[in-house]
């Protein structure tokens, strides 16, 4: 991104992007509660903007893990202190994703009263190679068959906080995304459809998408 701090803190609007995200989560009629994963370093940074949220009073927080996957399992443990039961879905959503809907929320919410998981997906545009070098093509991937994961993810929470308790350390740093670790751990995964306005901000480009729909957002009159 080439920024001086990260991404999800890069001002957007007046306000950080992570504050897009948050706030998303936040109002949706479903949550009654949401922990923020985050360094102490930057928890004063947020705060302040938290105070316009409605039902900023709901918020806990959680330290950050060595890798994604035990920041959410950071997040589970605090869920878990504050009673939390066996059949509560719990949603995991990433910070630098700010333009989540609360239709997209609510689907992953009642899809996963059915699924132990669900994840929005996205059909794959392109052609897909395999290469185990990265130099010579092994084999094609059947377009039709794939999917490209977006967030945020549902899960029961139970089966969720078990599957971490479970898996071993060193199998648990493995895992880059929270659906993988379900997987992997017998749980049934659903998927459904995503949002392609639901990106998230990992490049330049992105940064300067976003910037041009919050402007044009902001630009609509009421």
């Amino acid at each position: 991104m080439n920024q001086d701090i990260p991404k999800q803190y890069i001002q957007v609007g007046g306000k950080p992007i992570i504050y897009y995200s948050l706030k998303a989560l936040l109002i949706n009629a479903h949550t009654d509660m949401l922990v923020i994963v985050i360094a102490d370093e930057w928890k004063s940074f947020v705060e302040p903007y938290l105070a316009s949220i409605p039902h900023a009073q709901d918020i806990l927080f959680a330290e950050p893990g060595e890798t994604r996957q035990y920041s959410v399992y950071n997040a589970l443990k605090v869920i878990a202190k504050a009673g939390y039961e066996e059949d509560d879905i719990v949603l995991i959503h990433e910070a630098a994703r700010p333009l989540a809907t609360q239709e997209m929320i609510d689907k992953c919410y009642l899809a996963c009263e059915e699924a132990d998981c669900v994840v929005p997906v996205m059909p794959v545009k392109d052609t897909l190679y395999f290469s185990e070098d990265g130099k010579l093509i092994g084999s094609l991937l059947e377009r039709s068959k794939i999917w490209s994961g977006q967030a945020p993810e549902a899960f029961r929470f139970g089966k969720y906080l078990r599957a971490h308790l479970e898996t071993p350390r060193e199998v648990l740093l493995t895992f880059n995304g929270g659906t993988e670790l379900a997987f992997h751990c017998g749980m049934s995964c659903r998927l459904i459809e995503g949002d392609p306005f639901n990106f998230k901000i990992t490049t330049q480009e992105d940064l300067t998408h976003f910037k041009s729909i919050m402007e044009g957002a902001a630009s609509k009159p009421e």
